[in-house]
């Protein structure tokens, strides 16, 4: 048996430090657990006796080399601004929730366990994210708070449920939602792209066709239609109008597609207008229903986690709106909490707040009437993921037609634009016989 010194947090989150006799670290950590305490660092008394008494020997070593090292840190801590930095990408958030699972069940402390992780980083940033993570536990802060000064690592939506975790010493379970949870959105994101692949490729060789045509198909004919002194159809004068002016005047097509993209991006910056963009995506044809069930889906899915974790009720809809990633619907789900600070129920706001269907309101009355509302939205969340699934297998049939029509009018109308004239011309000269 072995001394052991340790630091962690208790069912109240408070810090929390003493010494415990055990076999091992591991020991200590299972024995703290029961205790209701969730440790952040476990250390052999001996080690830091030892450490103590080495301090005041390497005081004088470390002030001559202070300033090689502030040199060496600064160059080795050169980073972009956060205005240039992504968010870490979600498959690697999720591998990270995982471990973290996997090593709280383990009674590994919190400390260690992020040291290991920091040093096996895949990602660049999380890695340098979880180092300056491991520096505040050692200053004995939260992990929560640690982690919501990387917004670009760590969602507001995990950072909340980790900070419940805490507090409650359900830190572990925690983890294993949130890894639930969010491998279920990654699932929902690879769907939605596979589904929508085939209609964006079918589109860029749509207009990739018509740059083809208009520079080097329709010219060819241009030249044949000029020898004719017959008067050319206008379909066909349209097409060689288009034709000449990519021809002559692509720097001004350029500057219009340009001029285009810079003005959108500059009105979704105003006011309201990234809420109006938002709302339009929903009303889409063939994919607006897809985007809205999928992201009620989420709403579903996300309000459950928070509820289930311990998180206030007006709070996980604060975050929850948060995590939306549409204006439209986030300002709805704001109205909804701002209701609910007025005193009114979940079921009145959520009806007011017309995003949801009669069988989903119908869980929320059951919900509430029997607090079991966090099951019930995760009923609610498979039902619109499977409403999903279903539109997402069926998507392609959806968009064929449309997209058939589109060829079927360019064909239609460049068979005309050069055919006409030839049709005219024969029967000039025929008459003429």
């Amino acid at each position: 048996m072995a001394d052991f010194l340790y630091h962690g947090r208790n069912r109240a989150g408070k810090n929390v430090k003493g010494n415990l006799s055990g076999a091992s670290a591991n020991a200590v950590a299972e024995t703290l657990i029961q205790q209701g305490i969730t440790p952040l660092k476990i250390q052999p008394r001996a080690a830091k006796t030892a450490q103590a008494k080495a301090k005041p020997q390497n005081r004088n070593a470390n002030k001559s080399t202070r300033s090689n090292q502030a040199g060496g840190k600064a160059k080795a801590g050169l980073r972009l601004p956060g205005f240039f930095k992504r968010n870490v990408p979600l498959p690697d958030l999720i591998m990270f929730i995982r471990q973290m699972y996997s090593l709280t069940k383990a009674g590994i402390s919190m400390l260690r366990a992020i040291e290991g992780l920091a040093e096996n980083a895949t990602n660049r940033q999380l890695g340098e994210a979880l180092k300056e993570i491991c520096e505040q536990l050692e200053r004995g802060r939260g992990l929560s708070t640690a982690m919501a000064e990387h917004p670009k690592v760590f969602p507001r939506l995990v950072v909340a449920v980790v900070h419940v975790g805490e507090n409650t010493g359900r830190l572990e379970q925690s983890f294993a939602q949130l890894a639930v949870y969010l491998e279920g959105e990654l699932d929902t994101r690879k769907r939605i792209k596979s589904a929508t692949r085939y209609p964006m490729f079918v589109s860029i060789f749509l207009v990739a066709a018509v740059i083809v045509l208009n520079i080097f198909v329709i010219p060819q004919f241009s030249s044949m239609f000029a020898s004719f002194d017959v008067e050319l159809p206008l379909i066909t004068r349209m097409l060689l109008a288009s034709s000449s002016f990519f021809l002559n005047y692509t720097w001004v097509l350029i500057l219009i597609i340009v001029g285009v993209i810079l003005g959108t991006i500059r009105w979704l910056k105003q006011p309201h207008a990234r809420e109006r963009w938002d709302g339009w995506k929903l009303k889409m044809p063939a994919v607006g229903d897809i985007l809205e069930r999928s992201l009620l889906a989420r709403f579903c899915r996300s309000f459950s986690v928070m509820l289930n974790s311990g998180v206030p009720l007006t709070q996980a809809l604060g975050l929850v709106s948060e995590t939306l990633d549409n204006q439209y619907m986030s300002v709805r789900v704001g109205e909804m909490r701002k209701g609910i600070e007025r005193g009114e129920s979940l079921l009145r706001v959520s009806r007011n707040s017309e995003l949801f269907t009669p069988l989903v309101l119908q869980m929320v009355a059951v919900g509430e009437e029997t607090g079991s509302l966090d099951d019930l939205l995760v009923e609610a969340a498979e039902y619109y993921e499977r409403e999903v699934d279903y539109d997402l297998k069926n998507i392609t049939a959806r968009i064929e037609p449309i997209m058939i029509s589109v060829v079927a009018v360019m064909v239609l109308f460049l068979a005309l634009g050069i055919f006409l004239p030839m049709w005219e011309m024969m029967g000039a000269y025929g008459g003429g016989m």
